[in-house]
């Protein structure tokens, strides 16, 4: 049986518009060879519920779903006469340099697309009177770029005249532009088309999600995620190893995850040796039956050592410091891990009690690392389905991966609101039963 408030849930579900806009009609007629091509009617249900689906057919309305992803048998853009830049934009993120690697081969190589150029330093590349170039880029100069951490682009943040670059991109006769980026990289991608379109300049503007902390919507999962779970397994073992060093240790790990704690959580679950891990969807209580510092208490007296794992996103309700935004109007967060270092501090030194703590924070050191090998391998994927948008004259999109299938996905609702764990859903039920940091927010008898 249905939930109650089904009908809710069916107009909300129903209002979904996953159509992707075009530069034309494409009338070229693709060059590939044993490839199978994707039918423009073919899609990818966004609800993986059937009964769902079907109260929506009862209900006299569509059933949402994306536009597969894939080569079309027509293109819009003739490869000859296509002029290509690529830009990498916001915090660095490990596969950067494999989508640019994916980029350039899929264009040179499959569609022979010769003209590519690499935008330096993000969407500043794009206005005058910075003095920055761009950088032809073909398949000898990228050949092994995947091997390094970082972009060999270069990134920024910052908002930049949306008119100055669509100038930018007409005079340079760029009538394709893959942006690299989060969520700010593509609401400024979604601005480019638009003016681009009022402009009359035909420009397919293609995004590639990255984001590091895995939560742009409407999309299972962005690359440079898996490689930072992997990287966080040793700073992990490193922090227990300390916290068993000494009586009443505790190793101490701040993980990214600005809005949503899918590293902080997924790995808790990959190194089962975190015992408390803290993530911005559930509050955060220093105090009380529930509160963590007596917890952490009682996991002391019973074991004399811990590991916690916060994302840095949680407990932002503790601190009164006012806000700071960086450039590209994001909201910068307090440190949650000095804060909960020094709380824990003060507590244990209240308590009368011996605390050894051992403060850990690898941010900068895993976003700056390569890929790992399924990173680098769903990079690729999402190179290739981007550029098999843009040469079929797609515009204003983000390339997406859902219930395993690449899909395109709208920019303006991959931007709508971020993706976040839910408190009842599977992944956190199985940190909380891996943890077992509920045993300790009761007292002990």
């Amino acid at each position: 049986m249905l939930p109650q408030n089904i009908d809710t849930n069916i107009d909300r579900i129903s209002s979904l518009d996953f159509s992707i806009k075009r530069l034309g009609e494409p009338a070229i007629e693709s060059g590939l060879k044993d490839v199978i091509f994707v039918d423009d009617t073919e899609r990818i249900s966004y609800c993986a519920d059937d009964n769902v689906n079907q109260s929506l057919r009862e209900a006299g309305k569509a059933v949402p779903a994306f536009v597969a992803a894939g080569p079309r048998r027509r293109l819009f853009h003739d490869a000859p006469w296509s002029r290509v830049a690529i830009v990498t934009c916001g915090g660095l993120c490990p596969g950067l340099n494999d989508v640019i690697k994916a980029l350039v081969n899929t264009l040179w190589y499959i569609y022979g697309v010769d003209n590519i150029y690499g935008i330096q330093y993000g969407y500043k590349g794009l206005v005058s009177g910075h003095g920055l170039s761009p950088i032809h880029l073909n398949p000898d100069i990228v050949d092994d770029i995947h091997m390094q951490g970082g972009t060999i682009l270069g990134a920024s943040r910052g908002e930049q005249s949306t008119e100055e670059i669509v100038r930018t991109l007409d005079r340079l006769n760029i009538n394709m532009l893959f942006a690299i980026g989060g969520d700010g990289t593509q609401r400024g991608a979604h601005d480019i088309a638009l003016e681009a379109a009022k402009r009359g300049v035909q420009v397919s503007v293609i995004g590639i999600p990255k984001t590091i902390d895995n939560d742009l919507n409407f999309m299972d999962k962005t690359f440079g995620f898996e490689t930072a779970v992997e990287a966080t397994s040793s700073v992990i073992s490193c922090a227990h190893n300390e916290a068993k060093g000494y009586y009443n240790g505790l190793g101490l790990i701040r993980l990214m995850g600005r809005d949503s704690g899918f590293i902080a959580a997924s790995a808790s679950l990959a190194n089962s040796l975190v015992n408390f891990c803290l993530i911005p969807e559930v509050d955060l209580f220093l105090q009380g039956d529930k509160g963590f510092l007596q917890a952490l208490e009682r996991r002391m007296i019973s074991k004399h050592h811990a590991v916690v794992a916060v994302a840095e996103g949680a407990g932002q309700n503790l601190m009164t410091a006012e806000k700071q935004r960086d450039k590209s109007g994001n909201i910068l967060h307090n440190d949650i891990g000095i804060f909960l270092k020094d709380e824990i501090k003060k507590y244990f030194r209240q308590r009368e009690l011996e605390i050894n703590i051992k403060y850990f924070d690898p941010s900068y050191e895993i976003r700056s690392i390569p890929a790992c090998g399924m990173d680098s391998i769903f990079c690729l994927h999402l190179a290739q389905h981007a550029v098999h948008a843009a040469m079929a004259g797609m515009t204003d999109l983000v390339v997406g991966n859902w219930h395993g299938y690449f899909t395109y996905v709208p920019i303006t609702l991959a931007t709508s609101a971020r993706r976040e764990i839910d408190p009842h859903g599977q992944l956190w039920q199985s940190v909380l039963l891996t943890t077992r940091q509920l045993k300790y927010s009761s007292p002990v008898v």
